[in-house]
């Protein structure tokens, strides 16, 4: 099929007039210029460029079909019978619309035909004539009319007959189908658990008769109404499991475009989730630690904390302290993890940083923005008072949506293949992976697991990721180590040392008035010379009502800091003689619920302090403890209290231990509603502990002779799901 060429005569449109080709300048293929002349003879004439003229959307032909290129892919899905059928019909169609059966056509035309001396209305009725005396069935003026149609809105692929059932839910009723589409989404974004489709139909018939009336609209009968469930689930993309349609239903609208960093620090994803392994908290009790970890996108770095499980700290402070400082190498690790020896430009490093000079390697960093889920550990007061400090933004993620932040989410799956597993007391992601007899095997205590795990991320950095390629070498992967080597030079290095009110800028805060009894809350009270002068006083905080900020540690009770006009002041608790050995927040919450109130708030304060000494002694001495105590003192003694030291000078810390950094957590503060709040304490001696294991059944022996794992490369195992 040729294409028709401009001549001088023919009809066009522009500009919302009609004009006829009066003229032609130069070539076609050469920037040739059109002379147009006005259709109704006022003699205007317009000169334009073809190039500029094609460009024009208001230009086109006056009559005639739109030239359209067979949609071959389309037409070679249905028979050839059907593609001759159709190419057939478009030669009638241009026939009726032009007087020639093929573009650019020449001859001459048939009278009934030719658009001089006939109405389209009679070429129409002509065509229906001509076919049906050759033999087509069932042809009219208006099936004539109905190709016209369809050939300029889909060319020839418009002129295939297509013949097709309807669907189920072009068939059901349009406004049960909209009640199904916003009641079964709502359902995946809370994580209700899945009932049956009963349940489902009575609320798509509530939800029918508080938007149309009662009975004005009836669901189907019930075998339907199921068939119809599946469709719309099935369009929605909502099948599968709980977690599965909760994804599907929070996910973005696509197109989805990977997350890019271009310098270390620029994004930073954090999360939370219990460690896959079983460990000796103290005493024989088992339980499992929380693991909170750090993913830097540009360098994949990985940082993390154990703790505990069910403590619910937020230890988001921690982790960036883990960041922005340098880990000491440790005795007995090999000298091939020290930054001297990889491929780091130590010296370079060491002569702007002096605290890199024993590191390990691992990289330094300054967080620039950190992307959260909607966990209240993270987007609690004392997080975002920690990212404010540093000028660090937090980002948090829409509600159920880990895509957003999948680096960090596909992270625990590698610790779990790359760490978890090849421990003692390993349970499995999920409970059908876990043994009979996990909890009898020797399992790890917390400090040996601690230390370990600090190995392991060094390690963690010296394995080559799939995720980290240069550009001018595409096709190896690049290790942690070496991709913050390669950024070095172009997002440069600038150390970040921490004083001693930066790190009490990190601890979590709470606003208090400062009464002539000092600072009370929790049922203890702080107080000390340095509050003289600010008794009964406002702070000049109007959005805090005059109340000043307070900062405290939940590792270590005893004392606060208090942000006065000098600065922050340490004001000890007034019953810290009173409390021999060291304790943390659960321990106290613990005697609190434990110790009822007999007297006045003074009385009472008293009467906590004697009980918690008396049981942190009992406890030192390996005294008979009820199940509950010794839930609470297994979890106080493994979260490793590391007071917060606040000298004079400047905080060296190189010099404290390593999960810490100077840090022993932070506390979100609870409150009532808070799952902070920790769980009920059994007063008994009898009865199952935190895992739901026999009190009996909790004695597990320590393991001795623990060694480090060295593997280095991921490993294949087919009978991993």
């Amino acid at each position: 099929m040729s294409r028709p060429i401009l001549a001088i005569g023919d009809a066009l449109r522009h500009g919302g007039r009609e004009w006829t080709v009066a003229g032609i300048e130069g070539a076609l293929a050469s920037g040739a210029r059109i002379w147009l002349a006005d259709k109704n003879g006022d003699g205007s004439l317009a000169v334009f460029a073809l190039s500029e003229l094609l460009r024009d959307p208001g230009f086109g032909p006056m009559a005639g079909p739109r030239l359209r290129v067979p949609q071959v892919g389309l037409l070679s899905t249905v028979p050839e019978n059907q593609q001759l059928r159709a190419l057939d019909l478009e030669r009638h169609v241009r026939e009726v619309e032009t007087g020639y059966p093929t573009p650019g056509g020449k001859g001459l035309v048939k009278p009934q035909y030719d658009p001089a001396v006939t109405t389209l209305a009679q070429r129409e009725q002509a065509k229906a004539d001509e076919l049906a005396a050759q033999g087509w069935p069932r042809v009219s003026r208006a099936t004539v009319r109905r190709w016209r149609a369809r050939y300029q809105a889909d060319g020839v692929w418009g002129l295939v007959v297509k013949r097709r059932g309807s669907t189920r839910l072009e068939r059901a009723d349009a406004r049960v189908v909209e009640a199904l589409r916003a009641l079964l989404p709502e359902e995946a974004l809370r994580s209700r658990s899945r009932g049956w489709k009963k349940r489902m139909r009575r609320e798509t018939q509530w939800w029918l008769d508080a938007r149309h009336g009662e009975q004005s609209v009836e669901v189907p009968a019930m075998s339907t109404f199921n068939k119809l469930l599946d469709a719309v689930e099935e369009s929605l993309g909502l099948q599968g499991t709980v977690a599965q349609r909760r994804a599907r239903a929070a996910r973005p609208a696509p197109p989805f475009k990977p997350t890019l960093a271009l310098r270390p620090g620029e994004i930073v994803m954090m999360d939370s989730s219990p460690l896959d392994v079983l460990v000796v908290l103290d005493d024989g009790v088992v339980g499992r630690l929380e693991l909170t970890t750090a993913v830097d996108v540009a360098v994949r770095g990985l940082w993390g904390v154990l703790r505990p499980a069910g403590t619910k700290l937020t230890d988001v402070a921690v982790l960036l302290a883990q960041m922005m400082t340098p880990v000491v190498m440790r005795p007995g690790w090999d000298a091939a993890l020290s930054m001297a020896a990889s491929v780091v430009p130590h010296e370079r490093l060491t002569a702007v940083d002096e605290r890199l000079k024993d590191a390990a390697a691992r990289p330094v960093i300054v967080p620039e923005t950190v992307v959260v889920d909607q966990g209240k550990v993270f987007i609690s007061p004392a997080t975002r008072a920690a990212c404010e400090s540093l000028g660090i933004s937090l980002q948090p993620v829409p509600p159920a949506n880990g895509p957003a932040k999948g680096h960090v989410e596909r992270g625990f799956g590698s610790i779990g293949t790359e760490f978890c597993q090849w421990l003692p007391g390993f349970t499995g992601s999920r409970v059908s992976e876990r043994g009979s007899r996990v909890e009898q095997e020797r399992l790890w205590t917390v400090s040996e697991l601690q230390a370990l795990w600090e190995e392991f991320l060094v390690h963690w950095h010296h394995r080559p990721h799939e995720g980290l390629r240069h550009p001018l070498m595409p096709k190896k992967a690049l290790t942690p180590n070496q991709m913050w080597a390669a950024l070095l030079p172009v997002a440069g290095y600038v150390p970040v040392p921490l004083s001693a009110d930066d790190f009490v800028e990190l601890l979590p805060v709470r606003w208090q008035p400062i009464t002539d009894a000092g600072v009370r809350f929790d049922y203890r009270t702080y107080d000390g010379p340095c509050l003289n002068g600010h008794r009964g006083q406002g702070s000049g905080v109007v959005s805090e009502k005059g109340r000043w900020e307070v900062h405290y540690n939940p590792y270590d009770p005893v004392r606060i800091w208090v942000r006065l006009p000098e600065g922050f002041r340490e004001v000890a608790w007034i019953h810290a003689t009173s409390v021999d050995l060291p304790f943390t927040h659960h321990v106290w919450e613990y005697i609190c619920k434990v110790v009822e109130r007999t007297g006045s708030r003074e009385e009472h304060e008293a009467e906590l302090a004697l009980a918690l000494d008396d049981f942190l002694k009992r406890a030192a001495r390996k005294e008979k403890l009820s199940a509950a105590e010794r839930r609470v003192a297994a979890k106080s003694r493994a979260s490793g209290a590391v007071p917060v030291l606040v000298p004079a000078g400047e905080l060296n810390v190189l010099d404290v231990p390593a999960p810490s950094f100077g840090l022993a957590g932070v506390y979100a503060v609870p409150d009532l509603d808070d799952d902070t709040v920790p769980d009920t304490y059994d007063d008994g001696d009898e009865g199952e502990d935190i895992l739901g294991f026999p009190d009996e059944e909790m004695e597990a022996g320590r393991s001795a002779g623990c060694h480090v794992l060295g593997d280095t490369e991921a490993e294949e195992d087919p009978w991993l799901p």
